[in-house]
């Protein structure tokens, strides 16, 4: 389990959401068996997606966040819903890259620097809001945070990380800061000199701080106060009956194209890796009802 702590000043102008999202990252990086560069990476965004996610207000609601950048990870992609349960995938979960000088797995390599992070929410309307900026830096968090200052106007500072000890995930999670206008000045200065003093995200992670600590750490100087907090974890949703959707969307000549030239389809879940299989016969049942 994750877990989402949400804070907020004194004058309500400036809440910060922090998770430890350890237990999530362990799962993706065992479900698909990914690298460690690339595990740090759908790290990232799994811990802001999550976050992100969390700010949707109704049941049902649920956003996507995704970057391609160009490099050997492919598109990233993670799926959240309003409560910060998160699922996600990479085109090449197993790409490989050499740490950095200074030891950090090379995030904004793997992921690249040419493309584009694209924010889709699906909040039951007609059509999904749909936001997408250049990359910045294919470091995630300077994306995420370049994301709500241009697309969404938020003045926003976003922070992710992952510790790893010998290859394992040992620590993840990050926050992120948001100012609701009006803000005084004081605030914001405020706001930068505790950002200014506070460790990196992983160095706070590797020191085993506690998302509570982390969200008020964040507001010290403003009266913050802990709003809300609650557990979240990595869930992917697929199922056999999901799965029928899908295929009938093939249409009905692909479907009978696909029982006439073998006895059994399967089908792999990209978020979960969970394998689902359809007969020849039941392939045909479906085609019908296209």
């Amino acid at each position: 389990m994750g877990k989402i702590v949400r804070a907020l000043s004194e004058d309500g102008s400036v809440l910060c959401s922090a998770l430890d999202s350890t237990d999530m990252v362990r799962e993706l990086a065992r479900l698909h068996n990914a690298s460690s560069v690339v595990t740090a990476a759908l790290g990232r965004m799994t811990t802001a997606g999550s976050i992100m996610g969390a700010m949707l207000k109704y049941e049902g609601d649920t956003l996507t966040l995704r970057i391609n950048g160009g490099g050997a990870a492919g598109t990233l992609t993670v799926v959240s819903d309003y409560r910060g349960n998160v699922k996600c995938c990479a085109g090449n979960p197993n790409a490989e890259l050499p740490s950095r000088a200074d030891g950090r797995q090379d995030v904004a390599g793997i992921v690249g620097r040419d493309g584009f992070l694209t924010v889709v929410k699906d909040m039951g309307l007609k059509e999904p809001y749909c936001g997408q900026i250049p990359l910045v830096s294919g470091n995630i968090a300077e994306d995420v945070t370049a994301y709500y200052t241009v697309s969404e106007q938020i003045p926003t500072v976003c922070a992710l990380g992952a510790v790893f000890d010998k290859g394992e995930v040992k620590a993840a999670g990050g926050f992120m800061v948001q100012l609701v206008p009006p803000v005084a000045d004081s605030a914001v200065d405020c706001i930068e000199k505790n950002l200014k003093n506070m460790d990196s995200i992983t160095e706070m992670l590797e020191n085993g701080l506690d998302p509570e600590k982390i969200a008020l750490s964040a507001l010290e100087g403003l009266g913050g106060e802990i709003l809300d907090s609650w557990d979240a974890r990595y869930y992917c949703d697929c199922s056999h009956e999901r799965t029928e959707r899908v295929m009938i969307s093939l249409g009905k000549a692909e479907l009978e194209r696909l029982a006439e030239e073998q006895q059994e389809t399967e089908v792999c879940c990209h978020f979960c890796n969970k394998k689902y299989r359809f007969s020849a016969e039941e392939l045909k049942c479906l085609a019908e009802n296209c």
